[in-house]
This record gives C-alpha cells, structure tokens and sequence, in this order.
C-alpha cells in the first residue's frame, strides 16, 4: 500500500519506515517534488495532524498520515506543547528549543513530562486520529547524540537514560511516535 508521510523531518521518515514494515511502501512530499513548508496553523496536536494530512492527501490524491508532536513540561503548564518545534522562534531551530526549555527549568525540581503524538490519516473520506504518549522528566542537561529535537533532554519513565542515548529499536519500542504509528498500522491491516 502507498502511504503519504507528510512531513520533511528525514528523522521521523527513519524511525516510521521501521515501525511500517514491508507492507507499505512509504513516500513524502519531497518524493513529488514538494518541498514547500506544510500548512500547519493549529493550537493543538490535533487540529495540526489533521490539518497537514488533509492538505496533503488532497493535493497528491493518496492516503496520507501526518503526526504532531509535542513535548508537554508540567512546570510550564504544558508548554511547548503544540508549539514544540517553535518554542524559540519560527526558525525551528532545535538547540534554541531545548536551551529555552532548560533555561526556563532554571532552579525548578518538578520537572515532569510527556512526549504526546498524534497522528492523523486521511484516506477515501476516512478521518482517524491514533495517540501515543510516554512519561517521564526533563533531565538538566542534555545526554546522547542519537535521536532529536528535545531527545537528549527528556528521560522516559523507568529508564535512567534519556531518549538520545537509546538505540533506534528500543526508543521506537517505547516512544510516543511508535505508540501511534503501531496503532496507526494495525488500523491500516484491518482495512
């Protein structure tokens, strides 16, 4: 089955093709020759998965799943939540992110979070949205080269190392993105 991502971030692409198995044969945007920033104007997860699949699927008139990722730091109050890529600005720059994060962690103890995902797919008048979350705290500085975005920061429950210092099979394993994505796959095999 061809499946839209709709997303440019090469990193995501990696980890879901992985998550997707040999069943789909998974495409982007880049793949038709798009490289224009996706819509996306929502204030929530949600309203931004669905809003960047629809612009996709009906551009390119193939199913199409999109996420929106967010990290969610109770300290403060949920932020950056839906605006997790451009908590420091519409340069999305990754490092600016996690450095306003932990600048604005500064002398905080309760530093509880969740990664959430959610996923959209929009496919022959079908909306469904599929979520997965993990637990867990923001570490007071950053801690393995792999992963990305705010990995090297962020320590899932029961582990005592953060997201960037896990192997791709075992942050899949436990991650929000493949909490969604497995949900997401197990949909499309029932179809």
């Amino acid at each position: 089955m061809k499946l839209i991502f709709a997303t440019a971030n090469r990193h995501k692409v990696e980890e879901v093709q992985g998550l997707l198995g040999s069943g789909f044969e998974l495409l982007t945007p880049a793949d038709f020759g798009y490289t224009v920033d996706i819509p996306e104007t929502g204030d929530t997860l949600e309203d931004n998965a669905l809003e960047k699949a629809r612009f996709v699927a009906e551009k390119f008139n193939l199913p199409c799943f999109s996420d929106d990722t967010g990290l969610e730091v109770d300290a403060l109050d949920g932020a950056p939540g839906a605006f997790s890529a451009r908590y420091a600005g519409d340069a999305r720059d990754p490092q600016a992110n996690l450095r306003l994060v932990l600048q604005r962690l500064e002398g905080q103890t309760q530093r509880s979070a969740r990664f959430r995902c959610v996923v959209a797919l929009v496919m022959a008048g079908c909306e469904r949205l599929f979520e997965g979350r993990v637990e867990g705290v923001i570490l007071h500085a950053p801690q393995g080269v792999k992963g990305f975005g705010y990995d090297p920061v962020f320590r899932p429950e029961g582990y005592d190392c953060s997201f960037a210092e896990l192997s791709m099979a075992q942050k899949n394993e436990l991650s929000h993105r493949g909490k969604a994505i497995r949900q997401l796959v197990d949909f499309l095999q029932r179809q």
